[in-house]
């Protein structure tokens, strides 16, 4: 009983808001049982911004960002098309494909999705970059209770997982919010300038649970970076 219990604790974190804006998630190996779950509040939205970080090798499909409700398990998913070499959407279990929106692999990309439940309209951004926008669902908000998961595409309230929809890499700075936000906003977000941080997931104050092998570390800096940083703190 104890060995279960100190398992328990070692593969799930309690769900209290951490500041994750020096963090990054990483899920090293393909599974079934590998996630993030993300806690949040709001329970009814009707405009959605996501925009998070992601680095990858994988040439599959995968899952980046996954929110379902008990009826419809699609209600918001950001999912990596390899047939159309771009990114699907999925909004109320209704599906759009974006193409030629290509994940290089073993690069760090940021990647942004917004919705409007009254015009329908939905449009991604890699990398501050903007697809075309395209209609896809619209006369509905989506109404929970939520559920958010990071590696893994929810094809059932909370579960359905299959290991080749999983992500493998590292993600971070993932926000997410009940508006729209504007380019500019996107804009910096990509830039990693200053940004109004998210009203329904803020990176800075995540409530979060982790299962399986999801390993939270401090993000990479490569050297150029790290030297940059330091001639500016000491001149």
């Amino acid at each position: 009983m104890a060995l279960l219990i100190l398992l328990a604790i070692l593969t799930v974190c309690a769900a209290l808001p951490q500041d994750m804006s020096d963090k990054m998630f990483t899920l090293p190996q393909e599974s079934n049982t590998a996630y993030a779950r993300l806690t949040t509040s709001r329970q009814s939205l009707g405009e959605v911004t996501v925009c998070l970080r992601t680095f990858s090798d994988l040439a599959r499909d995968f899952s980046l960002f996954s929110l379902a409700t008990p009826t419809i398990y699609n209600d918001f998913l950001i999912y990596r098309s390899a047939e159309n070499n771009g990114i699907e959407m999925w909004v109320r279990n209704e599906r759009m494909a974006f193409r030629g929106l290509d994940l290089k692999p073993n690069t760090w990309h940021s990647v942004c999705s917004t919705w409007d439940s009254v015009s329908g309209l939905v449009q991604v951004w890699l990398d501050g970059k903007p697809s075309v926008r395209k209609y896809i669902s619209s006369g509905s908000s989506i109404s929970g209770p939520i559920i958010i998961i990071l590696g893994q595409d929810q094809d059932s309230h909370g579960g359905g997982f299959v290991t080749s929809e999983s992500f493998v890499g590292m993600m971070s700075d993932v926000h997410m919010w009940d508006y729209t936000i504007s380019p500019c906003e996107i804009r910096h977000y990509t830039d990693k300038l200053s940004f109004t941080p998210g009203n329904v997931l803020d990176w800075g104050a995540l409530s979060f649970q982790t299962n399986g092998r999801v390993v939270i570390e401090d993000k990479q800096r490569d050297c150029f970076q790290a030297s940059t940083a330091n001639l500016s703190v000491n001149h």
